[in-house]
C-alpha cells in the first residue's frame, strides 16, 4: 500500500513500481528482501542492521509480520513521535564493523569526528607538557617526580647535596618513560591497532615504539654511569671537586654546601624549575635536570638584559626581571644565568660579597616606585601639551631645584564642571619627575594596583587631578 492509502497496480502494471533501493532492516548483505509475495536479491551490497542503527542513535520500529509495508497510520505516529525514518541509500554511509566507527565516527560529509586516539593524543600532550614544565596547579596536587619520589629522594633541607644528585636523575629517567607511557595508552585507548602485538602493529609505530624503549634504556645507562663511586661522575659531583682541596674530596665540599643551605639567612628565590640560591659562599641555580654552582670569591657578575613585562604572574602589577650573568674565574666552571625580580636585586647585592657590574643600557628599578614612574612618564608623554605664554619664563622646579618645570596641570580628563578632578591655576613649578614623586607618595602603598587611576591634590593649590592632567610644556 503506498503512503497515500492508493494501492499499487495489479501484476500486469508491476514494471511501473518505481525503481529504488530497498532499505533492509535485521539483515546482512546476501539476504533475500521480502517485498509483496515474492522474494528478490538485496539491492545493495551493505545494509544496516537494526543494532547499528540503535548504536548511531536511531530506533526504527520491528517490521509488521508477512514483510507488508507499514500503512500510512503508523508511519503518521512515528513522525508524531518524532522519529526519523531512514532515508534510502544509507546503506553506503554507515559502516560496518571493520570500518570501525559506525554512524557515530562520521561526518556527513565524509571526515572523522573526534576518534578515542585523537582525543588521548590530546590529554597526554597537555598532560606530558605540564609534567615536564609543572605548573602551580601541579604542585598544589602533588604531581611533581620530587612529591612522587620523596620517600627515596629525602629532604632537600637535611642534605642538598645528595638530593640533588638523585632527583635529577630520577627526573631524567620519569621524562624519558614519557614516550613509552604514551605507546601503552594509545594501545589501550585504540585496541584496533593491535599496538600490544608489535608484529601486527602498523610500521610507524613500531619506529615509535623503538625509540620509546632506546630513550629510557640510554637514560638507565647514563644514570648507571653517574652514580658509579657514589655519585662521583654526576655533573654536579664534578663541579664540586673542583672546588675540593688536593687533601679532600668533593664530598667534603658537599658538606659545606649542606650546612650553608640550612641556614636562615641564605637568599632564595625564582620558580621551582629555576630557582636561585645565594649562601655566604656559593651562588647556585637549580634547574629541571642540573645544579649550578659557583663559588662566591671566583665570580664576576654581570647584569646583561631586563625586560620589563605590565602584568607579573603573581599580581596585576609590572615587573621588571632581570639577566645576570655568573662567569666563575675558573674556567673548567661552566657560566650561567640567572633571572630575579628587580625588587630583589638590592637584597641580592646585600648577600653578595663581589660587586655586580651592569651593561650601559640596562636600567634597573629596584623598588614599585621607580617602576611607578617610568610608567608615570611614559603616560604623560601621550597626554596634550601646554603651550607656555611667550611673555612667561620657565623656573626651576621647586622639588629639585636641579632642573626646569617641564609639566602643567590642565584639566582634560573631561569638561571643565564634569567630574572629580579640577581646574588648577597655578604656574608651570613642577618637573615631570618631582611630580610623579608627588603623585606616588599620595597613593595607598597596600593597593598599588589603583595607584594609575587615583585621583590627588596639586602640591600647590589642593586642586584634585589626574594623570590626564599632567601635561607638557613645549
Amino acid at each position: 500500500m503506498l503512503l497515500g492509502g492508493a494501492s499499487w497496480p495489479g501484476p500486469e502494471s508491476r514494471s511501473l513500481r518505481p525503481k529504488f533501493p530497498q532499505l533492509c532492516i535485521g539483515t546482512r548483505c546476501g539476504a533475500a528482501a521480502r517485498v509483496g509475495p515474492e522474494e528478490r536479491p538485496h539491492p545493495h551490497g551493505d545494509c544496516i542492521s537494526q543494532s547499528a542503527l540503535r548504536t548511531a542513535g536511531r530506533h526504527l520500529p520491528e517490521r509488521p509480520a508477512g514483510g507488508r509495508r507499514r500503512d500510512s497510520t503508523s508511519r503518521s505516529a512515528s513522525r508524531a513521535a518524532g522519529r526519523r525514518l531512514p532515508q534510502p541509500g544509507l546503506g553506503a554511509v554507515a559502516s560496518s564493523p571493520r570500518r570501525g566507527g559506525g554512524l557515530a565516527g562520521q561526518l556527513p560529509g565524509g571526515g572523522a569526528m573526534y576518534s578515542p586516539e585523537v582525543t588521548f593524543t590530546l590529554a597526554y600532550l597537555v598532560f606530558a607538557v605540564c609534567f615536564v614544565f609543572t605548573p602551580n596547579e601541579f604542585h598544589a596536587a602533588g604531581l611533581t617526580v620530587q612529591n612522587l619520589l620523596s620517600g627515596w629522594l629525602g629532604s632537600e633541607d637535611a642534605a642538598f647535596v645528595p638530593f640533588h644528585l638523585r632527583r635529577t636523575a630520577a627526573t631524567l629517567l620519569c621524562h624519558s618513560l614519557l614516550p613509552l607511557g604514551y605507546y601503552v595508552g594509545m594501545g589501550l585507548a585504540a585496541s584496533e591497532k593491535q599496538l600490544h602485538s608489535p608484529s601486527q602493529a602498523p610500521e610507524a609505530w613500531r619506529l615509535f615504539l623503538l625509540l620509546a624503549v632506546t630513550l629510557p634504556s640510554v637514560t638507565c645507562i647514563l644514570i648507571y654511569y653517574w652514580s658509579r663511586d657514589r655519585w662521583t661522575c654526576h655533573p654536579l659531583a664534578r663541579t664540586l671537586a673542583l672546588y675540593a682541596l688536593p687533601q679532600s674530596g668533593w664530598q667534603a665540599v658537599a658538606s659545606s654546601v649542606n650546612t650553608e643551605f640550612r641556614r636562615i639567612d641564605k637568599f632564595a628565590t625564582g620558580a621551582p624549575g629555576a630557582r636561585v640560591i645565594v649562601t655566604d659562599t656559593w651562588v647556585m641555580k637549580v634547574t629541571t635536570y642540573r645544579v649550578h654552582v659557583a663559588q662566591q670569591q671566583d665570580v664576576h657578575l654581570t647584569v646583561t638584559e631586563s625586560r620589563q613585562h605590565e602584568l607579573s604572574p603573581d599580581s596585576n602589577l609590572p615587573v621588571q626581571l632581570l639577566t645576570i650573568r655568573v662567569a666563575s674565574a675558573n674556567p673548567a666552571v661552566q657560566a650561567f644565568d640567572i633571572r630575579l625580580n628587580s625588587t630583589e636585586y638590592g637584597e641580592l647585592c646585600e648577600k653578595l660579597r663581589a660587586p655586580i657590574r651592569s651593561a650601559a643600557h640596562v636600567v634597573i628599578h629596584q623598588s614599585l616606585g621607580d617602576l611607578f614612574l617610568e610608567t608615570f612618564a611614559s603616560l604623560v608623554e601621550v597626554n596634550p601639551t601646554y603651550s607656555m605664554p611667550s611673555s612667561q619664563e620657565l623656573e626651576a622646579c621647586i622639588g629639585c631645584m636641579q632642573t626646569r618645570a617641564s609639566v602643567k596641570l590642565v584639566k582634560t580628563c573631561q569638561e571643565a564642571a564634569v567630574g572629580e578632578c579640577q581646574q588648577c591655576y597655578c604656574r608651570p613649578m613642577w618637573c615631570l619627575t618631582c611630580m610623579g614623586r608627588w603623585f606616588a607618595s599620595r597613593q595607598d602603598p597596600l593597593r598599588p594596583d589603583t595607584w594609575l587611576a587615583s585621583r590627588v591634590p596639586c602640591p600647590t593649590c589642593r586642586a584634585r587631578f589626574c594623570i590626564l592632567d599632567v601635561c607638557t610644556i613645549r
